[in-house]
């Protein structure tokens, strides 16, 4: 994961404590509570210094033994109170870091279903994936440790720092005075391991990429015999990501040792000069002792900051990287008065419409054409041509430049996105389904759906034959990406959830290209028999599946050259002749 700039970061640690504005109330009352109990933390070792002195007291018989009981329950009561006010606190923490967190979830999944299609098309699907799930569990992961960590921290260093203070000024300088070095000497190992832990952030995304990349692909590099190249170029990623954690994990380790060491030696000139001070008479044994105790307890802190510091800075570029994708451009919004058809019959009218995926890009440019509710219409032409666009801008996951497309009489930019998308069903190519029973993925086409209807409408797909002789029958459990049954067999679960959906307008982009010959026969009956009565737009690249179509489209570099019937095409023997006359000699061949 690439890092954010620092401007961004620290931009995004504001808009961060601003999701928590929410939770304000908790917040102070874990603000509070952390600081009574670092308050109850610092008095104990004053307690134990007067335990000392007490107890002094008693061996030379000039202090009775209640005292020294005395302090040594205050001294117990204050480590429990301590420890309850610090459980209290994070409990409260973890609330408000775990509310902030599940808000800011519910902000990106909003995000994702608002986005543009250009921003999914633009973006790679690892890097969204990653700023949904790896930068937004960095954050919650990092909110629930750093904030108590930071706080009690800073309560602990300043509580300390005035008891060191008002027990004795020369100790306190003598025992700080190597502090200032212990800081500039961890900051500048810190410095250097950051840059260390960006290259490993970024290495281990790159393996990350790679393994995902090459096991999806592992047949083709099976069939092409690329194993070798393809473990070389793994253990050199590896290699490099070894490398970089193995020197920021060292860096970053070095910070411990290093803050003991110069209190170990701050420990030695305050035993010194505390030793004088004491034959001086200017302090007690018991005061002395304290103060070691509190000097230990001043580093503790200091070395927990510097420790969390990495944790602290991927925080803030996981978070620059989760609000620059909220940040991002959304689709515009629905009209105010939403408009939808009083009678809907399936009519869809292209109105001299200008359209390209980028704005110096024209792919159509003066489409033009009206298509009759209840026609069939094939969209034919090479690679490239713009037949899936026409699909896209008919659903409206992308505008029109100029001109409009009209349903019915009403233009789809006039309707909500959610009522205009309702119109359609769709079959594609790619099918999708997900990781549950056959009878729930058919029935994603319609959530309402009886068993009765779902399985009428697997048996129109032609697919009820082939579901009853698997285990289970309807209950059997797809596994990720339905790896557990046919291309072919997906295919008709796609098109059997189309059907139950029975919307009034179809749209069907290589629905039968996975199927074999004779499935294919069957499928075009069903299919013919679910589009009666039906608009329904049919990209295909075998002709010989759309010559029963009432207009056929043929588009060649984003506009419409040739219209009409197969026979009336044919008779022209234009582009549409020679395409299908060229796919007739290739299958006579």
């Amino acid at each position: 994961m690439k890092n954010a700039k620092p401007s961004k970061r620290n931009g995004a640690y504001k808009r961060l404590f601003a999701c928590m504005k929410p939770y304000r109330g908790k917040l102070i009352i874990a603000i509070i509570v952390i600081l009574l109990g670092c308050i109850a933390y610092a008095a104990a070792p004053l307690l134990m210094g007067n335990a000392t002195d007490a107890l002094t007291g008693l061996l030379s018989g000039k202090e009775p033994d209640g005292v020294f009981l005395q302090f040594i329950a205050l001294m117990l009561g204050a480590y429990l109170l301590n420890a309850i006010l610090s459980y209290i606190g994070t409990s409260l923490i973890v609330s408000v870091a775990e509310s902030t967190i599940y808000d800011l979830r519910k902000k990106v999944d909003y995000k994702l279903s608002k986005l543009p299609m250009n921003y999914y098309d633009t973006n790679s699907y690892g890097d969204i994936l990653s700023r949904v799930t790896n930068d937004v569990d960095t954050v919650s992961n990092s909110l629930q440790q750093s904030i108590y960590q930071v706080l009690n921290a800073i309560f602990t260093i300043i509580i300390i720092f005035a008891v060191m203070i008002k027990i004795n000024v020369i100790l306190t300088v003598v025992g700080l005075a190597i502090v200032p070095v212990a800081l500039y000497a961890a900051a500048k190992i810190a410095q250097k391991s950051q840059q260390k832990f960006n290259a490993q952030q970024g290495g281990t995304g790159k393996l990350n990429g790679f393994v995902e990349e090459y096991y999806s692909g592992h047949n083709v590099v099976t069939v092409f015999g690329r194993e070798e190249t393809v473990i070389d170029e793994f253990e050199k990623t590896n290699e490099e990501l070894f490398e970089s954690s193995k020197e920021g994990q060292f860096l970053a380790g070095t910070l411990t040792p290093i803050m003991q060491n110069m209190t170990n030696l701050g420990y030695a000139l305050v035993s010194i000069v505390g030793v004088i001070l004491a034959i001086a008479g200017g302090l007690s044994i018991g005061m002395i002792q304290s103060f070691t105790l509190y000097l230990r307890q001043f580093s503790q802190p200091l070395t927990q900051v510097m420790q969390i510091t990495n944790t602290i800075q991927a925080t803030g570029s996981a978070a620059a990287r989760i609000f620059e994708f909220l940040d991002e451009q959304e689709e515009v919004p629905d009209v105010e008065n939403p408009k939808f058809p009083e009678k809907l019959k399936g009519e869809v009218k292209f109105d001299h419409i200008r359209f390209g995926y980028l704005p110096h890009q024209t792919l159509i440019t003066d489409l033009d054409i009206t298509i009759g509710a209840g026609e069939k219409t094939a969209i034919v032409g090479p690679t490239g041509a713009g037949k899936t666009t026409l699909v896209n801008l008919i659903m409206r996951f992308y505008d029109v430049r100029k001109g409009g497309i009209k349903i019915d009489g009403v233009d789809i930019r006039d309707m909500e996105r959610s009522r205009l998308r309702e119109i359609f069903g769709m079959v594609l190519q790619d099918t999708w389904l997900y990781n549950g029973t056959i009878r729930d993925n058919i029935r994603y086409g319609k959530l309402d759906a009886t068993d009765e209807e779902v399985e009428e409408a697997a048996k129109k797909a032609r697919a009820d034959a082939f579901i009853r002789t698997l285990p289970g029958g309807y209950d059997f459990v797809l596994s990720e990406g339905a790896s557990n049954i046919a291309q072919g067999q997906r295919q008709l679960l796609t098109i059997a959830r189309a059907m139950l959906n029975n919307p009034p307008i179809m749209i069907l982009d290589e629905a039968t290209s996975s199927v074999d010959t004779r499935t294919e026969v069957m499928i075009q009956e069903a299919m013919n028999e679910m589009m009666k009565g039906k608009t329904s737009f049919i990209i295909a690249h075998r002709l010989s599946t759309i010559k029963d179509a009432e207009n056929i489209l043929y588009m060649q570099d984003g506009d419409i050259l040739e219209v009409g019937n197969h026979e009336e095409l044919m008779a022209k023997d234009g582009l549409y002749a020679k395409l299908y006359n060229s796919q007739f000699s290739d299958n006579n061949g």
